[in-house]
This record gives C-alpha cells, sequence and structure tokens, in this order.
C-alpha cells in the first residue's frame, strides 16, 4: 500500500465529484504525492502538523497503472507520485488521523487502522 493524507472536505469532494485531482500542492507540481508507509510520518509532519479533519487514504499500487511514478523528492528518496487525477477506484480504505496526539503516534494509530 502507498498512502495520501487529504483533508475530510477534500475527499469528500472527490467523491462526490467522482474524481479526485490533488491538493493545490499536487496540482501545483503536476502530480498527487504520496507515501509509503515509512514516509508517512515525515510527510504528516512536514505538510500537515497543527491541522485537524484529516484521513490517510490506503492507495493499491496495482490499481494505478502506468500513472504512479516513483521519482525522487526529499534526500533523493524516491516517493510515489500520480501524474493525473487519483482513481477513487484506487483508494481501498481510509483512516482518521487523529490531531490530539503527536504526529508520529498519530500516523502509527491510522496505520494500525488500515491494517
Amino acid at each position: 500500500m502507498i498512502y495520501k493524507i487529504v483533508s475530510r472536505a477534500e475527499w469528500s469532494a472527490a467523491v462526490t465529484a467522482g474524481r479526485y485531482d490533488g491538493s493545490a500542492d499536487d496540482r501545483r507540481d503536476g502530480f498527487v504525492h504520496l507515501s509509503s508507509a515509512e514516509q508517512l510520518p515525515g510527510t504528516a509532519e512536514r505538510h500537515f502538523a497543527g491541522q485537524s479533519d484529516l484521513l490517510v487514504l490506503a492507495v493499491d499500487p496495482d490499481r494505478l497503472g502506468d500513472a504512479l511514478r516513483w521519482e525522487p523528492s526529499r534526500g533523493g528518496a524516491l516517493f510515489p507520485h500520480v501524474h493525473g487525477p487519483l482513481p477513487l477506484a484506487a483508494v481501498v480504505d481510509a483512516a482518521d488521523l487523529p490531531a490530539d496526539v503527536p504526529t508520529a503516534a498519530a500516523v502509527a494509530a491510522a496505520l494500525t487502522a488500515l491494517a
């Protein structure tokens, strides 16, 4: 699995629209940013610290086809990026990202819920 952190409002809008074109940052960069399980704590801390009402989406990489590319990002590490909209059918589960606990514990709780 690979993962995407989104606001509950963003995800609700995507489900209603039948597609997820990404966050404002994703659209600016031209692809949807995702993370591996190992990368998720750093992503949460760096980009979502202090935010509430977030979800972690579990995304099946096998359902992304050629749109999925592993590309260098932070410190040269390869991150999963989806070039084009994230297909809703690729999202196999979602879990709350608790805002009332430290980021590492919140990510661990979300990943446990998605296991």
